[in-house]
């Protein structure tokens, strides 16, 4: 599943720590998140969309796999 979190964040000028700090994660799972090693839980989901002002749909699409490294 692709996510668009490394996106949001870079447009909005925001540090992974920063995410992390207004999540209530570690700055590893906002990591984990923008590689695509870690799907985050549907609540955290929203609170990712919601920080950025974004639907859900908008910041995670399931049909979108992420490219083969």
């Amino acid at each position: 599943m692709r996510n668009r979190v490394r996106e949001q964040r870079g447009r909005r000028g925001l540090t992974q720590a920063d995410v992390a700090l207004a999540l209530g994660v570690s700055r590893q799972t906002v990591i984990s998140i923008e590689s695509g090693r870690y799907l985050p839980s549907l609540p955290l989901a929203f609170r990712i969309a919601g920080l950025f002002e974004v639907p859900i749909e908008e910041m995670f699409d399931p049909t979108d796999e992420e490219p083969s490294k």
